[in-house]
């Protein structure tokens, strides 16, 4: 697997290919995110044949490549009622895109509209938070590291206001590593 970040909209659509036919069986619609460590498990896919939803799971993606993420074979995509572990997770529904984003000093940034991922470690690294027109002359776009956040809920996201000083051992320890 490549050691870099990729950007989630890369990822979406993404054709999952069985390495033993060759051929395409299902396509990657969107990441299952864990919000308790921000990584990604797998990805719910559609199921080229069939068109039923299918999950491929991170321990089954053999590499990603230029046609998309390859696999084994069509035998690793799971039906989500058989992941019994990642039950608490699928029922979470955990979107990232779209998240309201504010400060742990309650000043609001705007919203999720991209993230970066290792994809060695399959940890989210990065969110880029859309502000609003108002907020800023240029509109912009925020860039905020794993390290600034502090809690995430099922509602937003609060990250460590940027006018804190970084690098204290309560400011590491309140973090998500």
């Amino acid at each position: 697997m490549h050691s870099m970040l990729q950007l989630a909209n890369a990822l979406d659509g993404l054709a999952v290919m069985s390495l033993r036919t060759g051929g395409m069986v299902a396509r990657a619609e969107r990441p299952i995110i864990n919000p308790n460590n921000l990584k990604i498990e797998g990805w719910y896919c559609r199921d080229h044949f069939s068109k039923e939803e299918l999950i491929l799971l991170i321990k089954d993606l053999r590499d990603i490549v230029p046609q998309g993420l390859a696999i084994d074979d069509y035998e690793v995509l799971s039906k989500p009622d058989e992941l019994i572990r990642l039950k608490d997770i699928l029922d979470l529904d955990f979107q990232l895109i779209g998240k309201p984003t504010m400060t742990n000093n309650g000043r609001k940034l705007g919203k999720v509209s991209d993230f970066a991922t290792d994809m060695t470690s399959f940890f989210i690294k990065k969110l880029y938070v859309n502000q609003p027109v108002y907020r800023t002359i240029s509109g912009g776009q925020l860039n905020i590291d794993r390290t600034q956040i502090v809690e995430i809920t099922p509602k937003q996201i609060v990250v460590r206001d940027v006018d804190q000083k970084v690098g204290s051992p309560v400011a590491a320890f309140l973090g998500v590593s």
